[in-house]
């Protein structure tokens, strides 16, 4: 099967190059790549280069395709998995394929046949093997599947962190049910995912979550996603799903843990395991990796409490002060992962195609193959959330605020921007369906 793919050649060398993709045999699957959303963790592979930790070391020879969220079709199926998958079928990928011993060889870092910013990829058997290639139930939206991944992400975050059991050491996994939650850092895509969840997750909810963020156009827009009123003086405030929900600005204050302790006085009341004592969080999660953050969220949990260190790194020697003393008397913990498994993949899945979660909160841009490259390479710079990538279209990488302007010369934006301002501002199926029904208003990819 021919393919266009972006492929990494070294740090910033991103290359847009047809491909042939071997049949799919006895063993493999053959699948075409409709959409893919860029994450950060793409940035960091594509300008690090063979200085990350997954990517080989010799792909200047065998460059890897790159991107790993992704839905797509089913387009060859080898014999062996006939009574598994159907031509036809669409289908998303986890892209942590835990292969014994080569558990860095992740989807979009590491393999020359599979990637998101691509038109097909060949699934080997191995992989497979794994059950890393998870059908997606009804005619949804494809964007919506490929968000399953970061989603995921989120996901297998709440499930490791932890609260030990009530005068128990027995751990309990998951954030503390009924309790109180902290997303700092919390306006960016994958933040505005975490609020998703956090109050609709189905397996267990805070009663109250606070998100910080030091941006106010980020806040604003975060509050009018969740149909909040626009922030007062630095906040906004609101119910979502029976959720007490606060966004709060934090640049500028003098004493920003102790404001965010302000805004949980009432915390005192035992929540299953947890005391948040004095204002202090059961969970709190951060998606900065500031040294300052890390010692802001290690001052503003309570009793027992979890601090999920979500953001990844790009500094190995990354160092913040952490308060030990409350470690020892108030059993402070500090928890990390950096993605999903199959369970977590398949559960998000599930409950995106069951309207439970919503990661059209997470998309500010749309575009085409052709615009994969820069948009990966910028993705620190340009302001935004999550970018979508459509992979057979040729289209720059384009705000879905810019849509309206553009549509006063442009019958296709004018269209989506119609189609966005009736969804609050968001992507969604209707603008999926509008950009993929009219091939003839755009080039193919290239």
């Amino acid at each position: 099967m021919k393919a266009t793919a972006l492929r990494l050649y070294g740090a910033s060398d991103l290359r847009l190059e047809p491909i042939e993709l071997a049949p799919a045999g006895e063993d493999a699957v053959l699948v075409e790549i409709v959409t893919n959303s860029i994450c950060m963790s793409d940035w960091k592979a594509a300008t690090l280069g063979t200085k990350h930790k997954r990517v080989p070391k010799n792909i200047a020879t065998n460059p890897v395709m790159i991107g790993h969220e992704v839905c797509g079709v089913v387009r060859e199926v080898g014999a062996r998995w006939r009574d598994r998958y159907r031509v036809g079928q669409r289908v998303s990928v986890q892209p942590a394929f835990n292969l014994p011993g080569r558990e860095l060889e992740t989807m979009g870092y590491a393999w020359p046949t599979m990637g998101g910013d691509t038109t097909a990829i060949r699934i080997p058997a191995e992989v497979l093997e794994q059950g890393c290639l998870l059908p997606c139930e009804g005619d949804g939206p494809f964007f919506a599947r490929s968000l399953a991944e970061p989603v995921s992400c989120i996901v297998s975050a709440l499930r490791t962190s932890y609260h030990n059991a009530f005068n128990s050491h027995v751990h309990r996994m998951g954030p503390e049910p009924g309790g109180t939650m902290l997303l700092m850092a919390g306006c960016g895509a994958m933040g505005l995912a975490a609020v998703d969840i956090a109050c609709h997750w189905p397996e267990a909810r805070p009663r109250r979550l606070v998100v910080t963020d030091v941006d106010e156009a980020r806040l604003a827009r975060a509050a009018a996603v969740f149909g909040l009123p626009a922030p007062v003086r630095g906040v906004s405030s609101g119910a979502v799903n029976g959720v007490e929900v606060r966004f709060v600005n934090v640049r500028g204050l003098d004493d920003p843990v102790a404001a965010l302790k302000a805004l949980n006085v009432d915390a005192e009341t035992r929540t299953g395991n947890a005391t948040a004592t004095g204002g202090g969080y059961d969970d709190v999660l951060l998606f900065a990796a500031v040294p300052a953050l890390i010692e802001q969220s290690s001052a503003l949990m309570g009793f027992g409490g979890c601090l999920n260190f979500f953001a990844g790194p790009t500094d190995q020697g990354l160092k913040a002060p952490f308060n030990f003393y409350n470690v020892h008397y108030m059993g402070h913990h500090c928890v990390g992962s950096s993605g999903g498994d199959v369970k977590d993949m398949a559960d998000s899945l599930d409950w995106i195609s069951r309207g439970i979660l919503h990661p059209e909160v997470m998309v500010t841009h749309v575009g085409g193959l052709d615009s994969a490259a820069e948009a990966t390479l910028s993705l620190h710079k340009v302001p935004g959330g999550k970018r979508l990538v459509y992979t057979h279209l040729s289209l720059p990488m384009t705000p879905i605020d810019d849509f309206a302007r553009l549509g006063e010369t442009d019958p296709l934006f004018a269209d989506l921007a119609r189609i966005c301002a009736a969804n609050r501002g968001l992507w969604c199926a209707e603008a999926e369906n509008r950009l993929l029904g009219s091939p003839g208003e755009r080039n193919p990819a290239p």
